[in-house]
């Protein structure tokens, strides 16, 4: 995902409520949080029904349909769709307008990662008062239990990430490259093809917290406990040397391309083979398309490399929901919320998957038309079936710290340097734990 600002929080006044119990910077009272009354099926079908506007903050391009087929079957309602950036960008934009109080969206599109900081701090509307707890089955497990605690809802899950690598086949098969199957081959893929063609890199990595957490829990390492007000911060354990290992022979050596993501650099070295291979997750493919048109065919999905020769482990990297946040400028939740249900548990799900979108939904991911699904761009080859797989193989027991919004921000502070300076990657893991640890007890956490 995009590389983290450091000035996320700062100035926004979000950070002011962290501590569970604090009183929400945003204001407080039967608008925001687990105090939102309850709201019955035929209140949204009257909300509908009389209509109005809802503003949706989505960078997903998929979203712009299903507002249009959203307005067409809901004539009375306009849904305004703006893109305020990507990840990053949008929460602090976000976290600026919640602290205004001015300007904040019906509807945000909301990593899974960050919604327990935006919960924390009651910047979103509890959904379980609408009955979004009846939709728990429809969902696999990893997605609700990012969004869910308890009886509350905080978010309708889009789609998931499980990951897989992609790979430039062309480049593969010219510099008679062999698709990785452990990340020690992947190091070896790298050597050689920088050698062949100094030009051309394995991947791009200039040091990003999305790509490093999930492959941290690919490799079985868990540096965040969660439990209340209580975390445990610890980036020293068996997972974590397995992925500092190689990292950082890829960065001694040169072998990543100094390419920050999705800039116009990324894209063109996607296209003309200077960034040979992408492990990410697997919402990806729509980016190719819309992205990277000139190398249609080019590409190929592959499971993702393992860390443990034989083994089938996987992890999620990004994966969205769509949140109604408090104090939205419209102040027609009812609106909101049928909006968010339509997308991400209604027909709009069809729509998003026509454009290659990745499902939350059980029925969708275990559908044979979804499994059989051939992407052109990727040769004719029916991705779904890989990515289908690696969400199965996701290990479980991840966790997020309820703060790590920030945490991310202070990624390229930290860790960050390893990629542009003689510091070690474990170094710089000890030095965002420091900080991320620092951190919660100022915010009031007690942390391990």
């Amino acid at each position: 995902m995009p590389k983290h600002s450091r000035r996320l929080l700062r100035g926004t006044g979000l950070v002011c409520a962290l501590a569970l119990g604090a009183a929400a910077c945003g204001g407080s009272g039967s608008g925001s949080g687990s105090g939102d009354k309850k709201v019955s099926a035929s209140d949204v079908q009257a909300a509908l029904k009389k209509g109005g506007t809802i503003t949706v903050w989505a960078w997903d391009s998929t979203v712009k349909d299903v507002a249009a087929q959203f307005e067409k079957k809901y004539p009375k309602v306009h849904v305004d769709v703006v893109n305020a950036g990507t990840g990053n960008d949008q929460y602090k934009a976000l976290s600026n307008a919640i602290s205004a109080k001015k300007g904040v969206p019906d509807v945000a599109q909301v990593e899974y990662y960050a919604i327990g900081q935006y919960a924390l701090t009651k910047g979103l509307t509890d959904l379980g008062a609408y009955g979004a707890g009846k939709l728990k089955a429809d969902y696999t497990t990893g997605p609700w239990n990012s969004v869910s605690d308890g009886d509350s809802v905080w978010g309708l899950p889009m789609d998931s990430g499980p990951m897989a690598l992609f790979y430039n086949k062309k480049v593969f098969d010219k510099y008679k490259i062999t698709v990785p199957t452990t990340w020690d081959d992947y190091l070896k893929a790298a050597r050689k093809l920088h050698k062949a063609n100094p030009k051309m890199y394995i991947t791009g990595d200039v040091g990003d917290a999305g790509l490093t957490t999930s492959l941290l829990w690919q490799a079985g390492s868990h540096p965040y406990t969660v439990d209340g007000t209580t975390v445990g911060i610890n980036f020293d354990d068996a997972g974590a040397k397995k992925y500092t290992d190689v990292w950082q022979k890829l960065i001694d050596e040169k072998l990543l391309a100094s390419i920050t993501p999705w800039t116009d650099d990324w894209y063109k070295g996607l296209g003309d083979g200077t960034i040979a291979t992408l492990p990410t997750g697997a919402w990806m493919p729509n980016n190719f398309v819309t992205g990277v048109k000139q190398a249609s065919g080019d590409w190929r999905v592959a499971d993702l490399p393992q860390w443990t020769k034989g083994a089938n482990a996987s992890a999620e990297n990004g994966g969205s929901s769509l949140a109604v946040p408090a104090l939205g400028q419209h102040k027609n939740k009812a609106l909101a919320y049928a909006f968010a249900k339509y997308s991400a548990a209604g027909a709009g799900v069809q729509t998003r998957l026509g454009e290659g979108a990745f499902p939350a939904t059980v029925k969708d991911l275990d559908s044979p038309k979804f499994l059989n699904t051939k992407f052109a761009y990727f040769g004719g080859q029916q991705a779904n079936k890989i990515f289908a797989k690696s969400a199965k193989n996701v290990k479980p027991g991840w966790s997020y710290l309820p703060y790590q919004v920030y945490a991310n921000s202070i990624f390229n502070d930290t860790v960050g340097k390893a990629y542009v300076s003689g510091i070690k990657l474990s170094a710089g893991l000890k030095s965002w734990q420091d900080a991320s640890v620092k951190y919660g007890k100022d915010q009031g956490f007690t942390v391990k």
